[in-house]
């Protein structure tokens, strides 16, 4: 998978950012293939497009723009310093920015009142447990207020809270996101995906306990849950 292109959850979709200083062709196809790996995943997603300094003629970012209309795919937004690319944006009825920030007063006052380690994205909470054969996908976070049982699956863009047993198929940044995380009061999944990751439950040992999912090293590992994480 290639670290030129990520692909993450924000609040108003996905933000897709390329770094890849090639031909704009072959990065265009390289962005589209992304999408079609989890085709049903962005299915329905509203997308923002940063590219950086590229200047991509509006031809090209209209053939994009239709590409992901094709998929299903909504391209809203284009973020460059390129005044070639944010022209053709324009002329193609794209927006170029993504909503302004408050005011500084009002800033200062909010930083103020929200922990600084408070993150502020896009999620879905799910009331009931899932039983086998039902699925959630959600391009942000996913939070499960039941359990997750085995022929169930989950596959978000950010990060998977289950307040319950985990028993089925968890997918955690499943856009690339490899600091995504996998949280569940019981973890035992049938398997377990955090971005390229892929790994399967040990044999239960002890009284299952509040655990964490991540990537670290290259490896998915899983630690004890707690409040000071």
């Amino acid at each position: 998978m290639s670290d030129r292109i990520a692909i993450k959850g924000i609040r108003d979709g996905l933000l897709i950012t390329v770094t890849d200083a090639g031909e704009w062709p072959a990065t265009a196809k390289e962005v589209i293939t992304r999408l079609d790996e989890k085709a049903d995943f962005f299915k329905g997603a509203r997308l923002t497009l940063e590219v950086g300094a590229r200047a991509i003629p509006a031809a090209e970012l209209g053939r994009l723009r239709d590409a992901f209309s094709e998929r299903g795919v909504s391209l809203t937004t284009v973020l460059s310093e390129s005044a070639l690319t944010t022209s053709a944006a324009q002329a193609l009825g794209l927006k170029v920015a993504v909503a302004a920030p408050p005011p500084p007063a009002v800033q200062a006052q909010l930083e103020a009142e929200v922990d600084p380690e408070e993150v502020r994205e896009d999620a879905v909470l799910v009331r009931r447990t899932l039983r086998s054969g039902r699925s959630v996908r959600h391009a942000g976070h996913v939070v499960v207020l039941g359990d997750v049982n085995p022929g169930a699956e989950i596959e978000a863009g950010g990060d998977i809270v289950v307040w319950g047993r985990l028993r089925g198929v968890a997918h955690a940044g499943a856009g690339g996101d490899e600091a995504a995380v996998v949280c569940a009061l019981d973890l035992a999944p049938t398997q377990l995906r955090i971005a390229r990751f892929i790994a399967t439950s040990p044999a239960r040992k002890g009284t299952p306990q509040p655990e964490m999912a991540r990537v670290k090293d290259g490896h998915i590992v899983a630690e004890r849950w707690s409040p000071k994480r």
